[in-house]
């Protein structure tokens, strides 16, 4: 099994006849995900890849049996993109665009939150079910089993070329992963790692979870928390970058836009500390997490 993407999606991409999105659209066809349909205003009737494209999503909707959208249209037309997922009772939305104006991300996660939508995203670089070949994006791009083999280990990550990394370290320690999320690196994002450790708990084929953090967010408290209170009673091994950013001026910005110190908060330090007490298996380096993972899943 797996977490948001398998083999009952039935997703449609707006944006499709975009250079990225085309490209994308390729690769992640080759790798076996059910695209259906795709979305771009004034190219109804052309394909891309195979793939029927029509002018607007209510039309591909009525064509289809869609449940998953993926969104690549520029950060400007994001919102509207959004909305319109939403009014056609789509209920899961993959979103890779970065840089959307900040007002906007507040309105269009808003929506979904009330009406019941989840979002990944924004800048996502993907998702990904190896067990059931489907993925999101442009996470593992040509060459999808250079980092990511089946298994049952999941991998939530803020940083999108080190979900690759960290699920390529599970293969090192000789697992692989049911699903790996790149939540987004944005400071607004759909999908917290707590909430997807929520998802995790609930899949069986999922015996243990990886975590690739950087500093900013509360997002590691609030997983300490959830374990420490039991919601989550698998094992948990994590990562936490950049604590040399902790002698930089707080404020400074580092990658990602909630890459932060602020206010004392996001220290990388603290969260160590938070997820150590909680019970989560804490790697000092990188490398660690192969004899940890393999701690936990002896």
């Amino acid at each position: 099994m797996a977490i948001l993407i398998d083999r009952n999606s039935k997703i449609v991409i707006q944006g499709i006849t975009g250079r990225e999105a085309s490209m994308v659209t390729k690769h992640t066809l080759a790798y076996g995900t059910p695209i259906v349909a795709g979305v771009t205003p004034g190219k109804g009737g052309d394909q891309v890849h195979g793939v029927p494209v029509y002018d607007t999503l209510k039309a591909a909707c009525r064509e289809h049996e869609i449940n998953t959208s993926v969104i690549y249209v520029p950060p400007a037309f994001v919102y509207d993109a959004v909305r319109e997922s939403i009014a056609n009772g789509i209920k899961f939305i993959f979103i890779p665009t970065e840089n959307i104006p900040q007002h906007d991300a507040i309105k269009f996660l808003c929506l979904a939150r009330r009406e019941g939508v989840r979002i990944v995203g924004p800048n996502s670089v993907g998702i990904i079910s190896p067990g059931e070949q489907v993925k999101l994006g442009a996470i593992g791009g040509d060459n999808v089993s250079r980092c990511f083999v089946p298994g049952h280990v999941g991998v939530i990550s803020r940083s999108g070329g080190m979900t690759a990394e960290t699920s390529w370290m599970v293969k090192r320690a000789g697992f692989g992963v049911s699903t790996a999320v790149s939540i987004g690196g944005d400071a607004l994002i759909g999908s917290s790692p707590r909430e997807l450790l929520e998802l995790f708990q609930a899949d069986p084929e999922t015996h243990a979870v990886v975590t690739f953090s950087e500093p900013g967010t509360g997002y590691e408290e609030e997983m300490a928390d959830f374990v420490a209170s039991g919601g989550f009673t698998k094992p948990l091994v994590s990562f936490v970058s950049g604590r040399f950013t902790e002698t930089m001026p707080e404020g400074t910005v580092f990658g990602h836009a909630g890459a932060m110190i602020s206010g004392g908060m996001g220290k990388p330090s603290q969260k160590m500390v938070r997820l150590k007490d909680a019970g989560a298996l804490v790697a000092e380096r990188f490398d660690d997490l192969i004899p940890l993972l393999r701690q936990a899943l002896a």
